[in-house]
């Protein structure tokens, strides 16, 4: 009851691909890497899902009611972390349900601006959507600026997002940008190249972030994650999806929120 798709059967041959469909390297049973629960090849439609890294490859199985049959690409990076997600062997994985936003990436290490992201779900219109939220714990000036001043929200502006006076009304989708789901985990915000070059990460965890079970499959129901931004102290770390929400309006009545709706790459 295993599903290979054309691209997945391409990547990893024809001999892997028949040796799975007849059963003899299937698992008979998984954890979806879509919802995280419990699966059997043997007892319901199982999809293939291939994440493939610079070096590396990784074979995962998901409920084909979950998602089809895909060829995922992430970093090697990306891909390497998705694995001790699985095995267990990463440890001090920060929930996002919301929490406390982490600090990614690291600037001491990647001389880069510090973004804090929270993972929480927004009502809008009597939906249910699945919503991060970027702020930065310091203001952020334009490339090559002495400063002082915060440019987040025009150079975001600059790159397709849009002003939001009203969060009960769902952003605009952005082309080119997409949310990265990988293992059930979240891992980055992608950005296309305008040049036509390979997507880059605008936002990349440092370790693979969870995500609550709610969030995941509300997002995988859709597959669209709405993403908002904020200057840095504009929203603060807030325990509770509700105040969560709060703030968000706050902050939109103040001209200090922009968003954009992207699709969800992964799963």
């Amino acid at each position: 009851m295993l599903d290979v798709s054309d691209d997945v059967r391409a990547e990893i041959g024809d001999e892997e691909a028949d040796r799975l469909l007849a059963g003899e390297n299937a698992p008979g049973a998984y954890d979806c890497t879509s919802c995280r629960t419990p699966g059997s090849t043997t007892q319901e439609r199982t999809s293939t899902v291939l994440f493939v890294g610079g070096e590396t490859a990784v074979l995962a199985f998901a409920h084909a009611s979950c998602i089809p049959s895909q060829v995922v690409s992430v970093s090697e990076e990306q891909l390497r972390g998705a694995v001790r997600s699985i095995t267990g062997e990463s440890q001090g994985q920060q929930a996002a349900a919301p929490a406390a936003p982490p600090t990614e990436p690291n600037p001491a290490e990647r001389g880069q601006a510090v973004l804090g992201v929270t993972c929480g779900q927004i009502l809008i219109e009597g939906e249910l959507y699945p919503a991060i939220v970027v702020e930065p714990t310091t203001p952020i000036v334009r490339p090559g600026s002495q400063g002082p001043g915060d440019d987040f929200l025009p150079l975001l502006i600059e790159g397709g997002f849009v002003p939001i006076s009203d969060v009960g009304t769902a952003p605009a989708r952005l082309p080119g940008w997409s949310v990265l789901l990988a293992m059930g985990k979240l891992h980055a915000v992608l950005q296309s190249d305008p040049a036509g070059g390979d997507a880059s990460a605008w936002w990349q965890a440092h370790e693979p972030l969870s995500v609550t079970d709610g969030w995941r499959a509300t997002a995988n129901q859709r597959h669209t994650v709405l993403v908002y931004a904020a200057p840095a102290g504009t929203i603060g770390q807030q325990p509770r999806e509700d105040m969560l929400r709060e703030a968000l309006e706050k902050a939109a009545a103040g001209g200090l929120l922009v968003a954009a709706a992207m699709p969800l790459a992964g799963t």
